[in-house]
Parts: structure tokens; C-alpha cells; sequence
């Protein structure tokens, strides 16, 4: 027999998609599963839908939480809730194709992986494809490749070895609802940080199992990643809505100001040897705020976070924080092609 998965879903005011979701769920070809869901006190009828699919269903397990607990609490709340060996997370407004379970399961085990992720198909709240590829659309293919070892992968399987904290250290390439691993790494994942914004759930989970364990990546879509007026940000790419690049500086700053100050708040959790440069890249990063048009102090550390990306990426990158008086013109440049590009459309 199979080896029961614990599915952990968090819902909050959900009644308009969520039995699309939970049937998905329990109509998958993996049958040993249990379902667990956590309520975050919602105010419409998903209490009510959850607690009939628990009657009729015995692999449906509902916890009704009795104040607001907040997003990320409500996950933390369910991690503490598995039991068995293996364990996938999942959104209240998706749809899961019928084999996803099963090709997870299939992946972590044939790859003796620690966590398997993939990729996603974004549709609109119709189930109307928007982007075939939610991992090119984002640009994280090439990054997720670029770290994978090319002598392990396979055409529809990327696998990061162990200890290749690299993969997620300065930006989050595992999206949460694809997800499925191990339960022996939560006890380093919990308490789940929650000072930042920018340091979700699933990026932190995607920091502490890479540091230690080894990663699967299907390119493969096994998830319909539904976006709606409630959830625009999964896919809304803020930087591109700017019209000046200090506004884009200042957003790259803040996002990673509030990562890498979350690591250092953790910091006795990560390996030695990434201690030492959470704390220089957040100084690093602070420093940044003070300087508004040239910058080449601290090189060394930009070059130690952003060597692994493409050329372009970084040089990109290096003007926009160390060199902001010429991105500037750069920048303006760029802005008015588009826009010329936009209008012959």
C-alpha cells in the first residue's frame, strides 16, 4: 500500500472556489491521503462546506480556529498538525490535476529528494489559461536550472543536490502549493518568521530543507494557479509597473532588507558558513539606503549574492543599486521604448 500523505490547506473566506479545490483534492489518482484544513475564522460559508465534507469523506480532518491567527500562523498551526512521513501544502482556490499526488510521490522517492516542487499552469478565475508557465513568466526556469546538476536532471526533472542553499537563498523559487516534503524537517522550519512581508511561508520552508536536504523540480504542470481580484500577487510582477527606477530601487531594497533581516533574526538556524553573509548582505543592503546615485563599496558582497545569475541579470542589478545615476537615464530610456512598443500594438 501507498505511504499516506498529510495534505495541509489553509482557508479563510473561500466559499467561492474552495469544493472545486477540495474535490480536486480527493478525486486524485494517490488515494492515501489525509486532508487536513485549518479555518482562519472565516466570516462567509466555508465553515459550513468544510464541515460537510468532513461528514462524508473520513479522510477530511477540519480545525476551526476560534480567533484570527493570520496567514502565516494558520500554515505554522498546520505543520504542527502532521503526522505522517510526507507532507504537501495546499491553496484554498486552485485546482489540482488528478495526478499530481501521485507524480510528487513518484519524483521525491525515484530522486531520493527531501522536497519535490513544480512547476504551474496560471488561469484566470475561470480556469482560462493566462500563462502556460507560471515559472518562465517569472523568470525562475533559468535560475532553478542554472543551480540544478546537470548529470542528475532529466528533461522534466531538475534535482538540486544537498546542502545547495544557493537555489533559494536570494529569492524564492518554490512556490508552496507545489510542494511536498518531509516531515523529520519541520522541526527545523518552525517557528515560521513573520516579521517581514517579503519572507513567506514557503520561501522559508524552501531556505531550511535546501541548506540540508535535496530538491526535485518538475517542469512539468500539475496545478491550475488561479488568480483573482483576491490573489492578484501570485503573478503581479510590481517592479514593471514603475515609471521611475528609484521607485524600483527602493522596492528591491525593502524586499531585501526585510529577507535577509529575517535571516538574521534566525540566524543561529542556518549552516556556519551562511551566517557570516546573512549579516554582511544586510549591511550590505542597509548601507544601499544611503546611497542615492554611485555606490561601489561592498562589491565583493553584491558579486558573493548575485554570481550565480545570467550577465544581463547582473549587470542589471548593479546599476540599479550601486549605480543609480546612470540607470536612471537607463531606466527612462527603456520606459519610453515600451511604451512606443505599446501604442504600434
Amino acid at each position: 500500500m501507498s505511504e499516506k500523505i498529510d495534505v495541509l490547506l489553509a482557508t479563510y473566506n473561500g466559499e467561492k472556489y474552495l469544493r472545486e479545490q477540495i474535490d480536486s483534492i480527493l478525486n486524485q489518482t494517490y488515494k492515501n491521503i489525509r486532508l487536513v484544513i485549518s479555518d482562519d475564522c472565516s466570516k462567509d460559508g466555508t465553515c459550513k462546506i468544510l464541515e460537510e465534507y468532513e461528514k462524508k469523506d473520513e479522510r477530511v480532518e477540519i480545525h476551526l480556529q476560534k480567533e484570527n491567527l493570520g496567514y502565516i500562523k494558520n500554515f505554522e498551526y498546520l505543520l504542527r498538525q502532521v503526522k505522517n512521513n510526507l507532507y504537501m501544502l495546499s491553496d484554498q482556490d486552485d485546482v489540482w490535476l488528478p495526478e499530481k499526488i501521485e507524480k510528487s510521490a513518484d519524483v521525491l522517492k525515484r530522486e531520493k529528494a527531501d522536497l519535490v516542487y513544480a512547476d504551474l499552469e496560471v488561469v484566470d478565475q475561470n480556469l482560462t489559461t493566462v500563462y502556460p508557465s507560471f515559472g518562465d513568466f517569472m523568470l525562475l526556469n533559468r535560475k532553478i536550472k542554472k543551480m540544478s546538476n546537470p548529470g542528475k536532471s532529466t528533461q522534466t526533472v531538475w534535482v538540486t543536490e544537498k546542502g545547495n542553499w544557493k537555489s533559494n537563498y536570494l529569492y524564492n523559487c518554490v512556490t508552496g502549493c507545489t510542494l511536498l516534503s518531509k516531515k523529520k524537517f519541520i522541526k527545523d522550519i518552525l517557528p515560521l518568521p513573520c516579521n517581514s512581508k517579503y519572507m513567506v511561508h514557503d520561501y522559508w520552508m524552501a531556505v531550511v530543507v535546501s541548506s540540508k536536504g535535496r530538491l526535485a523540480y518538475m517542469t512539468e504542470k500539475y496545478i491550475k494557479y488561479r488568480q483573482h481580484g483576491n490573489n492578484q500577487i501570485g503573478t503581479d510582477k510590481i517592479s514593471h509597473k514603475f515609471k521611475k527606477l528609484d521607485q524600483v530601487r527602493d522596492l528591491f531594497l525593502d524586499v531585501k532588507l526585510g529577507v535577509f533581516g529575517s535571516y538574521v533574526e534566525n540566524n543561529n538556524r542556518f549552516p556556519k558558513e551562511v551566517q557570516k553573509l546573512n549579516t554582511e548582505a544586510y549591511e550590505y543592503f542597509k548601507m544601499l539606503t544611503k546611497k542615492k546615485n554611485f555606490n561601489f563599496k561592498g562589491w565583493t558582497t553584491f558579486h558573493k549574492l548575485y554570481k550565480y545569475e545570467t550577465f544581463i541579470y547582473y549587470l542589471e542589478n548593479f546599476c540599479i543599486l550601486n549605480l543609480p545615476l546612470i540607470g536612471r537615464g537607463l531606466f527612462n530610456i527603456r520606459y519610453v521604448c515600451l511604451k512606443l512598443l505599446k501604442k504600434r500594438k
